[in-house]
């Protein structure tokens, strides 16, 4: 597996972002949907991987440096084609490398509560990531669940 940081350009990456964007949205109510579009990625304050296999994309997440040591991750989404393959447990061992390198000792995420975001959930938990209050510009929602993780 191979990661490139940015890759905007590319276009199987800004379909994969453009359809992880589309889907969110659908099944997030208006005001609790906190997905980033590919503008919002660009912002200095996140870094951003592409991951691929045989040159294939096989999915992407991103870093957001919330405070000097305190890093929430974004945009995390595994191509179609390889969903339930385990690539999603790769996508976050790679952030969390990658967040270590940076320095950064603390991780947190927010995620829907509703039924479509179980298996991200159960992704989190397994990789030690516990409930926690909302963080950041983050504000108590029935909507979004919070979660932080100690490096």
């Amino acid at each position: 597996m191979k990661s490139i940081e940015g890759n905007f350009q590319n276009s199987e990456v800004n379909e994969l972002l453009n359809k992880h964007f589309i889907e969110l949205r659908s099944v997030s109510p208006e005001g609790s949907t906190h997905v980033l579009d590919i503008d919002g990625l660009k912002d200095k304050s996140i870094k951003f991987w592409s991951l691929w296999d045989n040159n294939q994309l096989i999915g992407c997440g991103a870093l957001k440096f919330l405070e000097k040591n305190h890093g929430e991750f974004k945009s995390i989404r595994v191509a179609d084609k390889f969903r339930r393959s385990g690539i999603g447990e790769k996508i976050i061992k790679h952030l969390i490398e990658e967040a270590k390198k940076l320095e950064i000792s603390k991780l947190s995420i927010e995620t829907g509560a509703g039924d479509f975001f179980i298996p991200a959930r159960k992704l989190f938990s397994k990789f030690g990531f516990k409930k926690c209050m909302p963080f950041a510009h983050y504000k108590e929602d029935p909507n979004s669940c919070y979660y932080t993780l100690d490096l």
